[in-house]
């Protein structure tokens, strides 16, 4: 047990948080990512998965494959993820993926992460918030539910954390890469939004809003193009993305009194071992069509702040809610459901007083995602699985068009 007294123990304002800034980046579980991470409860080598003709393949590491071009992208699906699920045995990879789903990427393969998540404060039972897609884990970590079981493309009107800010009247600020997320919601959220280059610019003016939402590049996931570690981007690219946000928040004036908190919208079908536990079921996952209230398979998640733990990987069960509880925490705002309501505060990892007088510094070579090919499935095991690329392509490119049509500069 540690006796380090939390931030969570003192009066939140008196709490030295001013900024907190999430990164949410794309379709990684912890195992296949950080498995790697010494005393954390992750797995990597010496695991074996049978595909439907029960033949056995074990778990292998991916590089000098950084991108999966070749495979199938795994199936990161509401009835995917419960194949893959299979009653808590979390086995069945291999019956709806190729061999790509149970790879692994070691420490020595991550040039920002892998030094970072060592040294900061880490989760080795951090879910996503619902066994289910991209869009819905990204609904959830902006409104505490989803209203969407896929990556549907109707106009959303569920109340978000953004909402309560404004009521409080204080500043939140989402900046986009290239696809604006709360364009979901239609014009609603254009007024707080900007691109990118500008939450750099805030950093180096100590101008950060309250609460930032960072997004990446998401275009061109398919033909590995993106910089969000979606396959079949490179993960180099995402490693330098990261990177950059990090450099940025760290020399920021704003810096000591900043939260930087890093996480993936889901699982992306890649293998874990830890069967994700239920959780409450709010309305609009109900009307949706959640009937079991699966969270999603761990992510990896990073805490990265002055009030951070230095090497400690803890092992509270947290999800996207649990950052959503931490703004609200911090600036007594509404919960937005009964999830960001229950869940266990991030605070919890933060200390009273700052324990980093200066943020390390890791040179991470930049990397831009080159354009997959049209070269065979790749020796580590592609075999013919459903094709599920269109689908991706076909969600972003109906979110930009989206977007446009409601005056985003897209």
């Amino acid at each position: 047990m540690s006796c380090v007294p939390t931030a969570l123990e003192c009066d939140p304002e008196a709490s030295g948080i001013e900024h907190v800034i999430l990164v949410m980046m794309e379709n990684r579980s912890f195992d296949h990512f950080l498995g790697w991470l010494p005393q954390a409860d992750g797995r990597q080598a010496g695991l074996t998965y049978f595909d439907p003709a029960g033949i056995g393949h074990d778990t292998y590491p991916l590089a000098p494959d950084f991108q999966g071009c070749g495979h199938a992208d795994p199936n990161h699906s509401y009835d995917g993820g419960r194949v893959e699920y299979n009653g808590g045995a979390c086995d069945g990879w291999l019956r709806v993926n190729d061999s790509y789903a149970i790879g692994y990427y070691r420490q020595q393969d991550l040039a920002f992460l892998g030094r970072a998540v060592p040294q900061w404060t880490s989760f080795d039972r951090y879910f996503c918030a619902i066994m289910a897609a991209t869009f819905p884990n990204r609904f959830y970590q902006h409104a505490g539910q989803t209203d969407r079981l896929g990556n549907s493309l109707e106009i959303s009107t569920l109340p978000t954390i953004w909402d309560r800010l404004a009521a409080r009247a204080l500043q939140g600020r989402y900046y986009y890469s290239d696809l604006p997320f709360l364009g979901l919601w239609g014009s609603t959220y254009r007024p707080i939004s900007c691109p990118i280059d500008a939450f750099f610019a805030d950093c180096a003016a100590g101008a950060l809003p309250h609460v930032a939402f960072v997004d990446p590049r998401f275009v061109g996931d398919t033909q590995g193009t993106s910089g969000d570690y979606h396959p079949f981007s490179d993960i180099r690219a995402g490693e330098t993305f990261l990177a950059q946000i990090y450099a940025a928040v760290t020399t920021s004036p704003a810096w000591a009194h900043t939260v930087l908190f890093i996480n993936f919208d889901e699982w992306g079908g890649f293998f874990d071992h830890v069967p994700p536990p239920t959780a409450a079921i709010p309305e609009a996952d109900r009307a949706a069509g959640n009937a079991d209230g699966l969270r999603g398979f761990r992510t990896p998640a990073l805490l990265i702040s002055p009030f951070a733990r230095p090497e400690h990987t803890s092992r509270v069960l947290y999800d996207h809610t649990s950052l959503l509880r931490l703004i609200e925490w911090r600036w007594e705002l509404e919960p937005l459901t009964e999830r960001d309501a229950t869940a266990n505060n991030l605070a919890l990892e933060l200390t009273r007083r700052p324990a980093w007088q200066q943020a390390p510094w890791y040179r991470v070579p930049s990397v831009i995602s080159a354009a997959c090919g049209t070269a065979a499935p790749s020796a580590a095991g592609a075999r013919a699985v459903p094709a599920r690329s269109s689908a991706t392509r076909q969600h972003w490119e109906g979110l930009a068009e989206l977007a446009r049509r409601h005056g985003w500069p897209v």
